[in-house]
């Protein structure tokens, strides 16, 4: 079993910064991918970014690039998710997953482990 706990969400103004943090306990954090997910009221959940288990691999969903950047420290069991020039569209319940999948996993369905969600707003 992991145990993934989210943190860093808030409210910002559009163009503003967040970090997000996400806390890993339980079976061996250094061997999972990990990655970031957001769901929007009414919307489905969304890829938005993962990490592979050495941090060598990253990948980003469209709406993201070049804004988003997902990191992770294994000594700390932590992965994190620095969004900057938010834009009123990222607002969203984001959560962190992890997976045993290698590659390039961005389906809800191939992710093993979920956190509760960390709420994001911005507005303009």
């Amino acid at each position: 079993q992991v145990q993934l706990v989210e943190s860093g969400g808030g409210s910002v103004q559009a163009g503003g910064s967040l970090r997000l943090s996400c806390a890993a306990s339980g079976r061996t954090f250094s061997r999972d991918g990990m990655g970031w997910f957001r769901q929007a009221p009414g919307k489905e959940r969304e890829f938005v970014a993962l990490i592979s288990w050495s941090g060598v691999t990253t990948y980003y969903g469209d709406s993201v690039k070049g804004r988003f950047t997902i990191s992770r420290d294994n000594a700390k069991n932590t992965v994190y998710l620095q969004m900057n020039s938010l834009k009123p569209e990222d607002t969203a319940v984001y959560y962190c997953a992890a997976t045993i999948r290698r590659g390039y996993p961005t389906r809800v369905d191939e992710y093993d482990y979920w956190g509760q969600g960390t709420q994001v707003t911005v507005s303009s």
